[in-house]
């Protein structure tokens, strides 16, 4: 059930840049089925929770997939950041608010039998803050995702970055190993401020909290949930998740803040 009145994408606090440089930044981590479905009903949606990231799950991989890829961010009114087949499925879409630094498509170990995974990974500004983002997407079986998740963490310090974000599809829910080895050292989104309703898989029956938004420490967690305002039919036909969005607020990087010596002195 929504946690309050106000459930509805457009109370949500707007993206912005605060006075301080820091930002006010729409986050989404979605699992999209290769685009398996209703390609229409999926960029409805995106569009609708107006983020200015989107973390993918399943992005296309296959024959003519950065075609495919670049087709559903110009529906979506965004652009492709990183990921896709290169990554094993994630994949990292953004607004032009974002100033790209860097990319880095990760290929994970892979474990004989099982589908290879990897992560989508950049970092970037937005207005004073420097942020760096992983989209994942763990591995079904339990031990290894636990491995994952742990390699997850060595990517968010690698990335050298004050602050990180952390979303994707964990295949499995907040009492599982995985998920508690991120959530010790990131912050859940949905457990910090909760919004909306709480289950992502699946669109037609949800009871499973299996996608989730993490953050580093520093980051301000406005809100984080699945919306309820959305076009039930879109949420059914789009894919086999429902999204989750999340409002954060990043600090500005110490030297965004640094006030520029006066040109006459």
């Amino acid at each position: 059930m929504p946690t309050g009145a106000n459930t509805s994408i457009s109370e949500l606090p707007k993206s912005r840049t605060e006075p301080d440089g820091s930002a006010v930044v729409r986050v989404l981590s979605y699992n999209i089925r290769s685009m398996r479905d209703d390609e229409d009903a999926l960029a409805r949606v995106i569009r609708a929770c107006a983020p200015d990231l989107v973390f993918v799950q399943e992005a296309p991989r296959f024959f003519r997939w950065r075609k495919h890829a670049a087709r559903l961010a110009a529906k979506s009114e965004l652009v492709v950041l990183s990921g896709g087949a290169t990554a094993a499925g994630p994949m990292l879409l953004c607004s032009l608010r974002a100033t790209v630094e860097r990319t880095e498509d990760v290929l994970l170990p892979l474990t004989p039998g099982l589908h290879r995974r990897g992560l989508a990974t950049a970092v970037v500004r937005l207005g004073g803050a420097r942020v760096g983002l992983v989209s994942c997407h763990l591995s079904l079986r339990a031990d290894e995702r636990y491995a994952q998740a742990g390699l997850v963490l060595d990517r968010v310090a690698a990335l050298g970055t004050p602050h990180a974000i952390v979303a994707g599809d964990l295949n499995e829910g907040p009492g599982g190993r995985a998920f508690g080895r991120l959530a010790k050292e990131l912050q859940d989104g949905w457990a910090a401020s909760p919004w909306g309703t709480e289950h992502t898989f699946s669109p037609t029956a949800p009871h499973q909290r299996i996608d989730a938004v993490l953050t580093t420490p520093g980051i301000d967690i406005l809100s984080c949930g699945v919306p309820t305002d959305l076009d039930p039919h879109d949420l059914r036909t789009a894919t086999d998740h429902l999204p989750v969005l999340a409002v954060v607020r990043i600090p500005a990087e110490r030297s965004a803040l640094a006030i520029p010596a006066s040109s006459d002195s």
